[in-house]
């Protein structure tokens, strides 16, 4: 096998699948100067995918582009062979298929040099159910971001049962090479960490609203206008830890832990 390449020698990526979640990686990528390969199946991939790239354009310039940043750095492939040809990084955005994934991610390590790391932005599947069939699922990894990836810095990385360490490690360098705030998850989660905290609160919005306890509005409305003003600066865990004063998050579970037990979930 080649020598893996660090980070920083890694200029050429390879998107695999160009919908809203890979669209917004090739932006990304091209954003931060890199040169990237596309290919997805879909007859109009091509066409909708410079649109979205030139939809997010402005705002990326705006943010701020690295140097040789340009749209023009997009070339779309014909075949999956020649996307990952010459690529160090593979990033495969496919939809949330399980059987899908198994069988895309088996093609993409058949085609692509050893040496090269391939991630999957899934949303929800463990990578050990979805490296299955490749032969070598030792660098196979999940690199799930938050859509849309060139606006939103969280990338959750964390590998299957047959990932090597090193993989793992690898791809959290070069996410956070490339602009991305990364959490390296020391276990394999169904919907990982993120996805499981906003759909806990989605699910009890719902409970609300099933049970005409709150309307939509009324609940978007305090999250805007409340904690998810603090929700930017410091998370769950450390806004509860503040509530307690000098006592911490001790304090606040022996000052508010009865009434919290009361309300129970929803």
């Amino acid at each position: 096998m080649s020598e893996v390449p660090e980070p920083q020698e890694i200029r050429t990526v390879a998107c695999v699948g160009a919908g809203v979640i890979g669209g917004g990686w090739v932006a990304h990528f091209l954003a931060r100067g890199f040169r990237v390969r596309a290919w997805d199946p879909a007859p109009d991939a091509e066409e909708k995918l410079r649109r979205l790239v030139d939809g997010a354009w402005p705002a990326l310039t705006e943010l701020g582009l690295a140097e040789g940043a340009s749209p023009e750095s997009l070339v779309v492939l014909p075949t999956l062979a020649e996307a990952v040809e010459g690529a160090g990084f593979v990033q495969e955005s496919a939809p949330e298929d399980l059987e899908l994934k198994r069988t895309l991610l088996a093609d993409i390590d058949a085609v692509t040099a050893p040496e090269v790391i391939i991630a999957s932005s899934t949303s929800g599947f463990p990578m050990t159910d979805m490296a299955t069939a490749a032969e070598n699922p030792g660098r196979l990894v999940v690199g799930h971001p938050f859509n849309p990836p060139y606006l939103i810095p969280l990338v959750e990385v964390v590998g299957g049962e047959k990932t090597e360490r090193w993989v793992v490690e690898q791809a959290s360098a070069f996410y956070r090479h490339v602009g991305k705030s990364v959490i390296t998850m020391d276990r394999e989660l169904p919907g990982f960490i993120a996805n499981r905290l906003q759909e806990a609160l989605w699910r009890e919005a719902l409970h609300m609203v099933a049970e005409g306890e709150a309307t939509v509005e009324q609940i978007d409305t305090a999250i805007t206008d409340g904690p998810g003003l603090r929700w930017p600066v410091h998370g769950p865990c450390l806004t509860f830890h503040l509530a307690g004063g000098e006592g911490g998050m001790a304090h606040m579970l022996d000052h508010f832990g009865p009434s919290l037990e009361r309300r129970g979930p929803g």
